[in-house]
Parts: structure tokens; sequence; C-alpha cells
């Protein structure tokens, strides 16, 4: 019986030998019940097939069973012990029926197994779990009864099944080696050949069946040496020890008898290797010698496109795909051969050396044939792969050319012309590249000739030429004409450059006189404390408006010149339009504030003059200074001056500005008073004592 065949069954662990032993060496079979009904056939199966494992030897030492019925009914337990007087009588030599705690008192009373030891043929004893260890040691015990044994039901399953596959393929395998290699030894040689030819493959490969049996032997020795977690050395089940020499006789049997199989094979080998590498041969040099060449004389042209140079380049990888598989047959071949050769066969080595020369002259000439085509093949590919890239270059820098320019500032037209400069370098840099690509291709073009098999390609390669130059030529024109509108571009380019420039200068021209009428207005506000002071004032004022001019004339020539750029441009400018309207009228309002200021200074100088003019011809005496003539005057250009500061600047379009702040102003007016004064003052002099006390 095979435990393959009770696979099931056995899986269910409704029995089991741990490789525990009793005091008397005897094994112990464990049956655990459960709560569920146990099938006493299958168990009687079990039993059948544990029973048969054991050796002769073993089994006269009977068996210790463990019933345990912790976890089953009374009456279940009864009847597995029955069974057992039919199944192994002799074999057993004492049951524990294992209890549970205080709940079979009762029935017992009913049936002691103990007065039917006579009938039964073995003693039974009822115990519980703890007291176990009173018949059976501690060691020798699983941990299901509170022993240190430990046991794996799968894993004793699957190496019972690895073993019995193994003894079934290897006693399998003997026998058909065995008939292999007996039919090899025989005289007569049409039966010999019949023999092996029948039975030249086994059934099982031997290499397998010999690496399964050798990890089965490792695994069955280490479980002989191996410890326990405690270091206690473990015992290994009988059925273990019994299997390590079935299976080292097996594995010797098997290594000779593979042995002299091998050798059969080799010899049957060497003698109908030759005949296949003759027959293989002569294929591969009649296939590359024919249709193989007849495929590189039709492919001659490199195509006038990328699409053109792809197709082809595909066509031919098709005939390297097909070449391909006769070379993979010849590496194989010439392997074969040098496996030969280092044999040292001597009647061989001439025929072997001949086929082996002649095949690879042909292969190594059609290898180098299609490098060579699919060399030129990748060159024409990259030539129209520039030259394309190249027109695409051109087609753009045309467009950029066609394109009317109309930039919105100089920035952005020296970007432009920065582009159009890069645009036609990268032209320059792409034409040199096809020019290399395309000479490169012609030296490979005028080499065709030299693996053309005799035939005539100068036809073929004048189109080719044809081609290629036709491509380099129109390229160059192309580029030489984008060259000249770029010069044109450029022209036209810096000068609008030049105009945006003027443009941009001249408003800000009107930026600076605009400032200048800003200062004028806001800082230019004193009127001196004396004549000198004033006049110095009124020097800066000149120089001042001096600038201001400068700044005004500087702005009209700016727009002059915007003027001539744009007729010569044919444009109209954006800008100038609006400047020359705004730098008159900021020249128009800074020239009122400035005359108006002059009159200021002008009318100070006087009042100044006047009164220090007074002040240093007046005696001493203060009797003499009665002219009321000179003080009304002095009082009149004060009181003008006063009425000067109160007026605002107005200018032709309405709008009025005054001079500083109100402070300032009232600042100068008040200094002014303070000046009328000091000079009335003489007027209303009574004594000598106030003269000179002034």
């Amino acid at each position: 019986m095979e435990a393959s065949v009770i696979l099931p069954i056995l899986k269910k662990k409704l029995a089991f030998l741990s490789g525990g032993k009793d005091r008397r060496s005897g094994l112990i079979l464990t049956i655990p019940l459960c709560l569920e009904q146990t099938n006493m056939d299958e168990l009687s199966v079990t039993l059948d097939y544990l029973l048969s494992i054991p050796s002769e030897k073993c089994k006269a030492r009977g068996f210790t069973v463990i019933v345990d019925g912790r976890k089953s009914q009374w009456n279940v337990v009864k009847t597995v012990v029955l069974m057992l007087q039919n199944v192994v009588p002799a074999e057993v030599s004492l049951v524990c029926v294992v209890k549970p705690d205080e709940f079979w008192d009762k029935k017992v009373t009913h049936f002691c197994f103990w007065k039917e030891k006579d009938r039964l043929g073995f003693e039974v004893i009822l115990v519980s779990a703890n007291k176990l260890t009173r018949y059976i040691e501690p060691c020798q015990l699983t941990e299901d009864f509170g022993g240190s044994l430990t046991y794996d039901h799968m894993d004793w399953l699957n190496k019972r099944l690895v073993f019995e596959k193994f003894t079934k393929e290897s006693t399998s395998l003997l026998d058909e080696l065995a008939l292999i290699n007996n039919g090899s030894d025989k005289g007569n040689q049409q039966e010999k050949e019949r023999s092996v030819d029948l039975n030249f493959l086994p059934s099982v490969d031997p290499e397998t069946v010999l690496q399964t049996g050798h990890e089965l032997l490792s695994e069955l020795q280490q479980r002989r040496f191996n410890g326990s977690d405690g270091g206690v050395s473990w015992s290994p089940m009988d059925d273990e020890l019994l299997a390590q020499p079935q299976v080292m006789k097996l594995l010797d049997s098997l290594r000779e008898q593979y042995t002299r199989y091998q050798e059969v094979c080799r010899q049957r080998s060497k003698r109908t290797q030759l005949e296949e590498i003759q027959q293989k041969v002569m294929q591969v040099v009649n296939w590359l010698e024919g249709p193989g060449s007849e495929q590189l004389r039709a492919q001659w042209g490199i195509g006038d496109s990328i699409r053109a140079s792809q197709a082809l380049q595909q066509k031919h990888e098709e005939i390297e795909s097909q070449h391909s598989e006769w070379f993979a047959v010849y590496v194989e071949l010439n392997q074969q051969i040098a496996a030969l050769l280092n044999a040292g066969d001597e009647e061989d080595l001439v025929e072997l050396k001949s086929l082996q020369q002649q095949l690879s002259d042909v292969c190594y000439r059609q290898a180098s044939q299609l490098e060579f085509r699919q060399n030129l093949l990748q060159a024409a590919l990259e030539f129209h792969g520039v030259a394309q890239d190249l027109s695409q270059q051109l087609d753009g820098l045309l467009g950029m050319l066609c394109v009317d320019v109309a930039p919105a500032d100089g920035a952005s037209i020296q970007q432009t012309l920065k582009l159009l400069e890069e645009k036609l370098k990268s032209v320059d840099v792409g034409l040199q590249g096809l020019r290399e690509k395309g000479q490169g291709l012609l030296d490979q073009i005028s080499n065709q000739a030299s693996w053309a098999y005799g035939k005539d390609v100068t036809i073929e390669n004048k189109e080719n030429v044809d081609h290629i130059q036709g491509v380099m030529e129109d390229m160059q024109l192309r580029k030489q004409r984008c060259e000249d509108m770029v010069d044109v571009r450029r022209l036209k380019m810096l000068q609008m450059v030049q105009l945006f420039k003027c443009e941009e200068d001249a408003a800000q021209a009107v930026e600076w006189l605009s400032e200048l009428l800003d200062a004028l207005l806001k800082t230019h506000i004193r009127l001196g404390d004396d004549a000198q002071e004033t006049k110095v004032l009124l020097e800066k004022h000149r120089k001042f408006v001096d600038v201001a001019q400068s700044t005004y004339d500087y702005g009209r020539q700016l727009l002059q010149a915007t003027v001539v750029l744009c007729q010569s441009l044919r444009c109209t400018s954006r800008s100038s339009g609006d400047t020359l309207p705004r730098l008159n009228r900021v020249w128009k309002q800074f020239t009122i504030a400035s005359e108006e200021r002059v009159h200021r200074l002008e009318m100070a100088i006087a009042f100044h003059s006047n009164a220090e003019k007074i002040l240093q011809d007046c005696p001493e005496e203060p009797e003499a200074i009665n002219d009321e003539e000179q003080f009304d005057e002095i009082e009149a250009v004060g009181k003008s001056l006063l009425d000067r500061l109160t007026v605002p600047v107005v200018y032709p379009d309405g709008t009025e500005q005054y001079f500083g702040s109100p402070s300032d102003m009232a600042s100068t007016a008040e200094h002014i008073r303070d000046r009328m004064k000091l000079d009335d003052r003489p007027a209303r002099w009574k004594t000598s004592e106030e003269y000179h006390l002034l």
C-alpha cells in the first residue's frame, strides 16, 4: 500500500507513529480521537499502513497504543480498543486509554478492560494525561501528553511520499536503464541498433531522480544527527532508519547504470553526429551561396528620403533575419566540429577540418557583405535625416524672413535679431554636417563594387551619387538665398533698433525737462537777502536755463532723427508723434516759469540795491535823511515784489502753478516786509538817539 493512494485519509491524522518508544523499546502508536465520529474503516486503513512500515524485528518488540479519548465519547473509545484486537492483536502489548477527568467513572464499572486481558490479548489501562508518564518516559511522549518529543505529521507524510515516489521511480528507471545497457552490449549490430532505438530515452530523467534521492538521503541523515532544542539527541523514527540504507542502495545502482547509459549515448551520438554535420554544412553553404547571395544582389539603392531609406533598411533586416537563422546553424556546427576535433579521432580529422574551413569562408564572406550593406543604409538614413533637419531649419528661417517685423520695443528687436543669427549659425552647422555625411556616403558607395558578385553597378551607383550631390547643391543654394535675405533683414532691424533708441531718448529728454521744470517750481524759491546774493541766484538760474535749453535741443534732434529713420523704413513711428507736442508743451511751461523767475529776481535786485544805497549814503545825523522820494520808491518796489509773489504762473492751457509751498512764499514775503520796515524807519526818527540806536 502506498501513501499516495490513501493520502486524504492519512492527512486526517487518525493515527500516527511519533517515533517515541516505551520502556520495552516498543514503538508508540497514537490514536487521537476527536469530537466528530471517527470512521472506523479509515482508521483501520491507517493502522494497516502504519503497521506495514516498521521492520519485523521492531514489530516483535510490540506496540504501546495511546488512545486519546479526552475529546471523544466512551462508546467510541471502547469500539477502537476492541478493533485493535482484530487489526494488530499480536503486536499490541499495552493500550493506554487517556480519559477525561471524572466523566467515565460510572460507565467504566460496566466494562473493565483489565478483566478482558486474556480475551483481548493485550492489557488496557485507563489513565489521565498527567499520569501517563508512569508508563512512558516524558521524552518519548509528544507535547499533547505533556512530553518533549517533537512530531510534525505533515512533515512526516511529505517525506514518506517523497521516499515512496523515489523508490518507485528509481526501481522503474533501473529496469529501463538495464534494458538499454544490455541491448547495447549485444554482438549483433542490427539487433543492437534496434534495441537502442526502441529504448534510448528513459521514461523519467535520471538526473532528476538522482537529485531527488540525494536530497532525500541528506534529509534523513541530517535528522539523525540533529539535536532538539534542549540539546538532547533526537532519535529518528524506525522507518527513517530503515529508509536510509534503501535509498543508498538505490542511488548506488542508479549511478552505475546511469554511467553505462551515458557511455552508450556518447558512442551512438559520435556515430551519427559526423553524418549530421556533413549534411548541415552543405545545407548552410548551398543556401548562403544561392538564395542568400541572390537577395543581396537585388539590393543596391539607398533611397531618396528618410522613409525610402527606412523601407530599404527594414527589407535588409528581413534579409539579415533569414541569414541569422543560418548563422546560428553555423555557430552550432562549428562548435560540434571543434568538439569532434578535440576528441582526436584521426580518421575524421582531415574531413572535419575541410568542412570547417569551407563553412567559415562562406559565412564570413556573407556576414561581411551584410554588414557593409547595413552600414551603407545607415549612412544613407543619417544623410537623409540631416538633409531633412536642414531643410526644416531653412524653412523656419525663411518663414521668419517672410514675416514683416513689428516688434514692440528695441529689446524685442535685439532678441529677434539674436534669434535670427542663431538660426543662421545653426543652418551653417547643419550644412557642414550634411557635407560630411554626404562625403562619407559617397566614399562607401565607391567601395560597393567590391562585393557586387560580378554585377555591373555603375549605373545604380551613378544614380545614388547624382542624388547625393543634388541634395547638397540644393541645400547650398537655399542657404545662400537665406543669407542674402538675412543681410537685408539685419540692416532693417538695426535701423529699427536705432529708431526705438531715438524715440526712447526723446521720451527721456521730455522726462528730464519735466524734472527741471518741477525743480524750478519747487526748489528755486529764494530771492536773496541782499543784492549780491540775488545776483548770484540770477546767474545760477541762467545756467539752469541753459541746461534746460540743451535738453530741449537734444530732444528736438532725436525726434528729427526718428522722422528720417521712419522715412527710410517706410513706417510710421509709434511714439514720436506724441513726444514732440509733449516736448514743446513742457518747454513752453519751463520758459514761462523761467521768465517769471527772472522777473522776480530782477525786482529783488532793484529792491535790495535801492535799500542798500540809502543806508550806505545816509549821514550820521538823522536830520539829513529826509528824502521822501527815495523812501517812496523803495516802498513801491517792495509792494510790487510782494504782489508778484502772490501771483501764480499761468500756462498757455490755463493751468496755474505757484513757486514753492505757501509757507515758503510766506517766509520770503516776511523777509521783504522786514526790510521795508527797516528802510521806512528813518522817516519817523525824531531824535539823534534813535538814529544812533539804529
